[in-house]
């Protein structure tokens, strides 16, 4: 069942050489996963392996030597990376997010990777440029990045804040060397601990104009399809990714522990548990739903906004509530294994609780909220869901 489930939504013909990428690449990066996590960073082996394979380019422009993936295209390479291991998915897939904000300088070369991350700061106009000053954190991937940027209110020369004619402030997104920046170790967490996701500051740098942007607006250089999505739409879509890679591989782990396993007092096997043989088929059940919902929405969602030009509330509100609803059916998909395997399931050297953690961290994070819920709910009921700048 999985397998053909699977099988449903693979890309198209064109962009099918980067899932197959992906699978082939899997058993040498999972057998790195243990070095990952107690380094705390990606290998530069790992890093030199996905830029070679094109991994980092998957939603950059063609016209940037990228692959220029659609969105129900590149979820299923994310997925296939976070199945062996999901700290470098999650870096992967932040850093393809970030490469849509594309510059020649910063991703011409061969290893380009931008990463950056939410924080206070703000960008003073300057002649050519601004001076930026700020601290940003959870810039995962950070320690395998050559360009770091953050996303900042602009001031007029004089101090003032610059508006947009709707009166809410001009937000840029500035872009410099990672050498410009001072960085700060402080990711000591539970899980997800490979990327790396630590806190940069920079002090009245100055930045050139043609290093910044205005983030997913209408100014945008390039006409592809994709790029009438957002960052923050492949971004959900990306995370839900990585935790249904993380609920697949667990599952799946499951499953061939359930064949072997023989628990004290058991006459049989944990696969002869009545008990057991309904988790599993409800976890199954759970997993292929969200992922059916999510990569049918996008794929429906893609061919709907390439015939309008452009995507919608509705179709935005779509996106959030299958990306949410995936990262959480995922989570409950981890939990069911995790406790089924029972005290198997608590040693490091087996499937189980490396994953428990990660699929917990994943589930924390901005695009797994449970007010996300709250939002489209509030939409769907007719109802102002207040500030959309999420969706």
């Amino acid at each position: 069942m999985p397998a053909s489930t699977a099988d449903q939504f693979e890309p198209d013909e064109q962009d099918i050489d980067y899932l197959r990428r992906a699978r082939e690449f899997a058993p040498e990066l999972a057998a790195a996963a243990h070095k990952i996590e107690c380094r705390r960073e990606l290998p530069e082996s790992v890093v030199a392996a996905l830029a070679e394979r094109g991994f980092f380019r998957l939603l950059l422009p063609r016209s940037l030597g990228g692959a220029e993936l659609l969105p129900a295209s590149f979820v299923p390479v994310i997925e296939e990376i976070a199945k062996a291991d999901a700290s470098t998915a999650w870096c992967l897939n932040q850093a393809s997010g970030c490469s849509m904000t594309a510059a020649w300088e910063i991703f011409g070369g061969p290893r380009g990777i931008l990463a950056w991350g939410p924080g206070p700061g703000t960008a003073r106009a300057v002649d050519g440029g601004y001076r930026v000053t700020a601290s940003w954190s959870f810039a995962s991937g950070s320690h395998n990045a050559t360009w770091l940027g953050c996303h900042v209110p602009v001031l007029d020369a004089d101090g003032t804040p610059r508006l947009n004619p709707n009166g809410n402030p001009v937000i840029r997104t500035m872009l410099f060397p990672k050498s410009n920046a001072r960085m700060t170790d402080i990711w000591h967490v539970i899980g997800l601990k490979g990327t790396g996701s630590d806190r940069f500051s920079v002090e009245d740098l100055f930045v050139p104009e043609r290093h910044t942007a205005t983030r997913d607006d209408d100014t945008r250089r390039e006409e592809g399809l994709l790029y009438r999505f957002s960052s923050l739409q492949l971004y959900a879509a990306g995370f839900a990714g990585v935790a249904m890679g993380i609920a697949r591989s667990t599952l799946d782990a499951f499953v061939a522990l359930a064949h072997e396993k023989v628990p004290f007092r058991s006459a049989g096997a944990l696969r002869d548990n009545h008990l057991i043989q309904s988790q599993v088929a409800q976890a199954e059940a759970r997993l292929s739903a969200a992922r059916a919902f999510l990569l049918r929405s996008l794929d429906e969602i893609t061919n709907e906004v390439e015939r309008t030009g452009h995507i919608t509330l509705d179709q935005r509100m779509v996106i959030r509530l299958a990306s949410t609803f995936a990262i959480h059916q995922s989570l409950q998909v981890v939990d069911t294994a995790y406790h089924a395997a029972g005290s198997t399931a608590i040693f490091e050297q087996n499937p189980f609780e490396r994953r428990f953690r990660d699929i917990h961290t994943v589930s924390q994070q901005l695009q797994g909220r449970q007010e996300h819920f709250e939002t489209v709910g509030q939409y769907l009921l007719g109802l102002d869901p207040g500030p959309t700048m999420w969706l």
